[in-house]
């Protein structure tokens, strides 16, 4: 299906032409695990990475733990198994490990980085196993969405996007907009300074309100990423600095993750 209105969306697999963060480790041997991604509406394309699904289709023999990358994306949560259990997670600049159990099957929507304009103390690292208690309509929104299908579900998170929208929980962020626009070329703090014709001053008191990181942290977490996505000295001064950095964000070398994971 072909995203061509306003609720038709590309279901499986999409591209994206600015940035496009990897999914979390899956390791290879884990089993009968669900996990897909589908792009938004065109209106919401500067808000929303993807809309997405971890499932584990079969009651698994073992626990199931998620190796959680950082990527300076909000996540809205939503448990399907449980529509009272509800949350927003926002991980920071080192690897999570997530124990999910043996049977589990969450949904949520992935924010760009900085447009979350909520308190960062509402957000949790981690997947969230109580009761939401927070102001925000979330348990209503689950209740109608873990009702459907997935396909059904899309259409209802781009409602409750928009409504957030319009509370000012999320707004565009143009400073982030156009780091992201040139990820790909930051290599950097000047460099991203001068990208979004910031003095470096102004550019850490921006990020710091708008995404919760430092120029320094935001920029290895965006290296990292792009290190999925093109070669890596691209990015980093050589091999050597590389492996020292993708190691102490992610626990692995680049090799044993590429290994154990499937990205």
């Amino acid at each position: 299906m072909v995203a061509t209105g306003k609720n038709r969306y590309v279901v499986e697999a999409y591209t994206h032409d600015m940035y496009d963060p990897v999914r979390d480790g899956v390791e290879k041997s884990a089993g009968s695990i669900r996990y897909h991604e589908v792009g938004p509406p065109a209106d919401l394309a500067s808000i929303v990475h993807c809309y997405w699904e971890l499932k584990a289709e079969q009651t698994l023999e073992e626990d199931f733990t998620l190796h959680a990358l950082p990527d300076a994306c909000v996540n809205i949560l939503f448990d399907q198994v449980d529509a009272e259990v509800a949350g927003i997670t926002a991980l920071h600049t080192s690897h999570t490990t997530l124990n999910l159990g043996t049977s589990f099957h969450y949904v949520g929507i992935q924010l760009f980085p900085g447009v979350w304009t909520s308190a960062f103390e509402g957000t949790v690292d981690h997947y969230v196993g109580e009761a939401y208690d927070g102001d925000l309509p979330l348990l209503e929104a689950n209740r109608q969405i873990a009702r459907v299908d997935f396909e059904e579900k899309l259409p209802l998170f781009s409602d409750l996007v928009r409504d957030l929208l319009a509370a000012d929980v999320i707004a565009p962020n143009w400073v982030t907009a156009r780091l992201l626009q040139h990820v790909g070329d930051l290599a950097s703090v000047a460099d991203m300074a001068a990208v979004v014709e910031l003095s470096p001053r102004q550019l850490q008191r921006t990020l710091h309100e708008t995404t919760g990181f430092s120029p320094h942290d935001l920029l290895k977490v965006l290296r990292l990423q792009q290190s999925f996505r093109q070669d890596y000295l691209l990015s980093f001064a050589d091999q050597s600095h590389y492996t020292h950095s993708f190691k102490r964000i992610t626990g692995f070398t680049p090799a044993a993750f590429r290994q154990r994971f499937d990205v």
